[in-house]
C-alpha cells in the first residue's frame, strides 16, 4: 500500500530474522505480523503476532527465509524501520529503530509517531 517500488518498507537484522525463524518453527506459522495499536503512556504499542497466512493488504518482507508481515493500517507507521533482535544481560527481545518516533516512554514499550503520518484507529 505505502510501498516504493524496490525499496523494502522495513530491514531485518540477521539476528531478528533468525529469532523469527526460531518462533516460526516453534509456532509452525509462515510469517510475523508486526503492527501498531494505541495504548502505552506515550500513546501507540507495537503489535507482533504469529500467522498462518497473509491477508490480502499486507506487506510482505522476506529476508533469509523469513516472513515478517506488515499490517495495512501500520506500514506508513513503520515505513524505514529496522527490525534487530538484542540480547543483554538483563534482557532478549526485539528492537525497533524507527525512524518516525518522536518520542517513547521510560519502559521503551509505548511510542510517539510524528503527527503528519496520522493516527491508526
Amino acid at each position: 500500500m505505502f510501498a516504493i517500488p524496490g525499496q523494502s518498507p522495513v530491514t531485518v537484522t540477521p539476528a531478528a530474522a533468525k529469532q523469527i525463524a526460531k518462533l516460526m518453527a516453534k509456532q509452525n506459522a509462515v510469517g510475523l505480523r508486526v503492527g501498531v495499536k494505541k495504548g502505552g503512556c506515550a500513546g501507540m504499542e507495537y503489535t507482533m503476532d504469529y500467522v498462518a497466512e497473509a491477508e490480502k493488504h499486507d506487506e510482505v518482507v522476506e529476508v533469509d527465509g523469513v516472513r515478517v508481515l506488515i499490517a495495512p493500517m501500520a506500514q506508513m507507521f513503520l515505513f524505514g524501520t529496522e527490525i534487530d533482535y538484542e540480547t543483554t544481560l538483563l534482557e532478549s527481545g526485539f528492537k525497533f529503530r524507527n525512524p518516525n518516533v518522536v518520542d517513547a516512554c521510560g519502559c521503551g514499550e509505548s511510542i510517539k509517531f510524528d503527527e503528519t503520518l496520522g493516527t491508526p484507529t
